[in-house]
C-alpha cells in the first residue's frame, strides 16, 4: 500500500488524492448514486466519503442533490468537468497500477488481484 501511495502521489497530479480518485472513478463506472452507496463501493466510512464528496463539490468535479425517492439521502454525480478529468486521469491511473505491480510476474499479478478481490 505504501508503495502504491507513493507512486500515486508522484504521478497523478491534478491535485487528486487516492480517495478522491476512487470516488471519481467509481462514479464514472456506476453513474450517479447515493453518497452512502458511493462510500460502500469505495470502502470508505461515512465520515470519510462525506469529506471526499465535499472537497470534490468545492472543486466542481461532482454535484449533489437530494434523492427524489428519499430526501434524507444525497445523490452524487460527476459534473462535466469531473467527467473530463476522470477521462484524462484514467490513463495515468493505469500507468500507476502498472508501476505498482511491476515487481510481480504475470502469475503473481493474477494471484494478488484474486486475493484482493476476496477481501472486498
Amino acid at each position: 500500500m505504501q508503495r502504491h501511495t507513493l507512486i500515486f502521489g508522484a504521478r497523478m497530479g491534478q491535485e487528486l488524492t487516492s480517495t478522491q480518485w476512487a470516488a471519481l472513478a467509481k462514479l464514472n463506472e456506476k453513474g450517479p448514486c447515493s453518497q452512502n452507496l458511493l462510500g460502500r463501493l469505495t470502502a470508505m466510512d461515512a465520515a470519510t466519503i462525506k469529506g471526499v464528496v465535499d472537497r470534490l463539490v468545492k472543486r466542481g468535479l461532482v454535484e449533489t442533490r437530494p434523492d427524489p425517492e428519499d430526501g434524507r439521502r444525497l445523490v452524487v454525480a460527476l459534473t462535466a468537468e469531473g467527467t473530463a478529468l476522470t477521462g484524462e486521469a484514467a490513463a495515468v491511473a493505469h500507468a500507476i497500477t502498472e508501476e505498482t505491480l511491476a515487481p510481480l510476474d504475470a502469475d503473481e499479478r493474477v494471484q494478488l488481484i484474486a486475493l484482493l478481490n476476496r477481501l472486498k
